[in-house]
């Protein structure tokens, strides 16, 4: 299976300083593309899995530049280590109208709160965290550029041999955290509509940490020895760099069409194969349980490569990344991304 990308030289990951060193890595493109958007960036949200490291490539992409970080910070730990980066954090519950009021204005704006994992069973606070928190950050920053996320989980289920759904197809979400997840890109483009706010939507499937993330869940699995779930048989990846790169990318990109783009990786990557792949690195065969659909979740993210170029980190290398991580007892966020879920309940 061939890798895209053009490769960057590191031959493994020793520890999570080094980690979030690699991941936060700004380029001269990244640099260039910041410098015509002058200002504060705020990201909200920005405790999460991306966000950390989102905030330091901000702040090492232009170390003049205020980078402030908004989340509730329920790690206090994180917080600390951000602001060891320069990254000034503020605590607010994004849902308190008053609060949200009382953030600073910044001409730049990252979006990143959202729900997904307890959406089913907390199908109000998922509505509420991304359609209503949507809508009330597109009022309060109706004069600044916003570039939010979304997923790939808006669009249908695509045969595999389609090459992954495009942006031009109609969205098809299952279940609420995907119809949530469509109405956040409603929202935003009413606003883009209604307002002329500068917006811009990333589309994500799946980011690659060597915390978390596909690979990880796959390797982590046929390490254990524990059965490898074959029945989504297939799926995008994309270097956690990268999408975060893209993301800070698209703020000179932000219009009043509202632009939404598919990123991920350019490979359709076979489950069997990856674990089959892991096996091999560990020395060990997996245990693979059921058999290939004939459809899954897959973006065709032609278009973020048009814009953006290739991701950096080539599939193979987030691999060998990755089962060097896992079986040297590299920490997990236990956070499964639940890629094999196929009927949107999250």
């Amino acid at each position: 299976m061939p890798a895209g990308g053009t490769d960057v030289p590191h031959p493994t990951i020793a520890d999570e300083a080094a980690l979030e060193e690699v991941l936060s890595r700004p380029d001269p493109v990244l640099a260039a593309d910041l410098a015509s958007v002058p200002g504060d960036i705020l990201v909200l949200g920005a405790a999460g899995k991306m966000g950390p490291t989102l905030c330091r490539q901000a702040k090492r992409a232009d170390p003049a530049r205020r980078v402030i970080a908004v989340a509730r910070w329920s790690e206090p730990a994180l917080r600390a280590r951000m602001e060891s980066w320069g990254i000034e954090c503020l605590a607010a519950d994004l849902l308190d109208r008053a609060v949200l009021a009382a953030l600073p204005d910044a001409p730049n704006v990252v979006f990143m709160a959202a729900m997904k994992f307890g959406a089913t069973g907390n199908e109000p606070l998922t509505w509420a965290m991304n359609v209503l928190l949507p809508a009330m950050v597109a009022e309060r920053y109706a004069a600044s550029r916003i570039v939010f996320f979304s997923t790939g989980n808006v669009q249908r289920l695509v045969p595999v041999i389609s090459g992954g759904a495009t942006e031009d197809m109609a969205p098809a979400p299952i279940g609420d955290y995907a119809a949530s997840c469509l109405g956040r890109e409603r929202v935003f483009q009413h606003a883009a509509a209604t307002r002329a706010t500068a917006c811009f939507g990333i589309r994500l499937n799946y980011a690659i940490d060597l915390r978390y993330g596909v690979l990880h869940d796959v390797a982590t699995k046929v390490l254990a020895g524990t059965p490898v779930p074959l029945a989504m048989g297939h799926a995008n990846v994309i270097w956690q760099g990268d999408a975060n790169a893209w993301t800070l990318r698209a703020l000179p990109r932000a219009d009043a069409s509202c632009p939404i783009l598919n990123v991920t990786g350019p490979e359709t990557v076979s489950i069997r194969w990856a674990a089959q792949q892991f096996g091999a690195r560990f020395g060990k065969a997996p245990v693979l349980e059921g058999e290939e659909a004939p459809d899954a979740l897959l973006s065709n993210a032609g278009r973020a490569f048009a814009t953006f170029g290739y991701p950096t980190v080539a599939l193979t290398t987030m691999m060998d990344w990755v089962a060097d991580w896992v079986q040297s007892g590299g920490r997990s966020l236990g956070k499964a991304t639940k890629f094999e879920v196929r009927d949107g309940k999250f």
